[in-house]
């Protein structure tokens, strides 16, 4: 085994072992949020955990991306991890500032800085909410847009090219022009695995975006479970109120990039068709979207589900249609319907298990089974 097998190795261990330490602390974080009476938050948690622990042995086994992607991975976590600390360590400056202080730099300023007035809001009102705002949950929602994102990473846009061959193309081009700089640190070039066009570097890089957004996401979670809220810079970006239910628990977008992964691995050993895939991807995004934001607006008829939520019957229908409509334009009418039934059943029967984590993993695998059962065409 020469050396740049060996750093191989050594960014394909230390990969696996990330996702091996996420399991652990998920279940840490797990157990404080059912000590807590957090039982939805800690059981979706702990559901987590268990898909850490998979992603760790399917890394080891089977490997995510090819070198040197894997050792991209491994710097952009070394990369989130100093970002995230350099905005804890402002916020904790902050923090650490007197009142007279405060007061002269507002004077000076006309105006209290960004930060400041973050981590007051942040700080001298309770930051977990039962219930949150129009505005807020319009933000938070805002978030499910990523699974357009990930249909134009993979499929593209009319005319545009899969963005993530266009990345890996640009990439290849980028190291030609750096061969010396690139070589030295990464090894030669014939180890590069991808080459111009290649689709499987459309496959294996759309993954690493949605591991990239995990990884972003789950150590901003953390700080925000370990020390408070306004140390966690996705709080900061997204400046979003957090619910009573994400109290010693992760948020929703840990919940729904987890699922997301899970099902995409599924896809990448084979045993989900990938429309199946992309219509769990947007019935998890959109369908739930729409139920929350059309029934917080326009529910008039009032439903207590099993978690003791209180829905509407608006937000149903919204959201139950919705998938539908997404199923039939993805996979057609047969597998559409078994697609808004999972949704629905979801949204309304999971007691302590949150539908963000439930709907990109059963929605897929209930159409990838209903497609094996059946064996009709799938699309149109």
């Amino acid at each position: 085994m020469d050396y740049w097998n060996v750093v191989d190795s050594i960014y394909n261990v230390t990969l696996s072992l990330s996702f091996f330490i996420l399991t652990v602390l998920m279940f840490q974080v797990a157990r404080k949020g059912i000590k807590a009476n957090n039982k939805y938050g800690g059981i979706t948690t702990i559901i987590c955990g268990f898909c850490f622990l998979i992603f760790g042995y399917y890394n080891s086994i089977m490997r995510f991306f090819p070198y040197p992607y894997n050792g991209f991975m491994v710097w952009w976590i070394g990369i989130t991890l100093l970002i995230s600390f350099t905005f804890f360590a402002l916020v904790k400056r902050e923090v650490s500032r007197t009142e007279s202080e405060i007061e002269e730099r507002t004077l000076k300023s006309g105006k209290k800085p960004v930060l400041r007035r973050y981590i007051d809001r942040m700080t001298k009102e309770d930051p977990y909410r039962m219930e949150i705002t129009f505005k807020m949950e319009l933000v938070r929602k805002g978030f499910h847009l990523m699974g357009f994102l990930l249909v134009i990473a993979y499929f593209g846009f009319f005319a545009l090219y899969p963005v993530t061959r266009i990345i890996s193309d640009s990439v290849i081009v980028l190291i030609n022009d750096i061969q010396p700089a690139y070589e030295f640190i990464w090894g030669p070039i014939s180890l590069f695995y991808y080459t111009p066009g290649m689709f499987q570097a459309v496959i294996d890089l759309t993954m690493m975006a949605l591991i990239g957004a995990l990884i972003f996401a789950i150590i901003s979670d953390l700080i925000r479970i370990i020390w408070s809220p306004e140390y966690s810079i996705f709080n900061f970006l997204t400046r979003s109120m957090l619910r009573n239910k994400e109290i010693n628990a992760m948020g929703p977008q840990i919940y729904i990039i987890t699922g997301f992964i899970f099902s995409y691995m599924l896809y990448m050993v084979g045993f989900l068709h990938i429309l199946a895939f992309f219509t769990g991807v947007l019935i998890a995004c959109l369908s739930d979207a729409a139920a929350a934001l059309f029934g917080r607006r326009y529910g008039k008829h009032k439903v207590t589900v099993r978690s003791r939520d209180t829905k509407s019957v608006e937000g149903f229908l919204a959201g139950t249609i919705l998938a539908y409509i997404i199923g039939l334009i993805l996979v057609g009418p047969v597998y559409a319907i078994i697609g808004a039934v999972i949704f629905f059943l979801t949204d309304y029967f999971p007691v302590y298990t949150a539908d963000n984590i439930l709907n990109p993993i059963c929605i897929p695998i209930g159409i990838q089974l209903l497609i094996l059962l059946l064996g009709l065409p799938v699309g149109w």
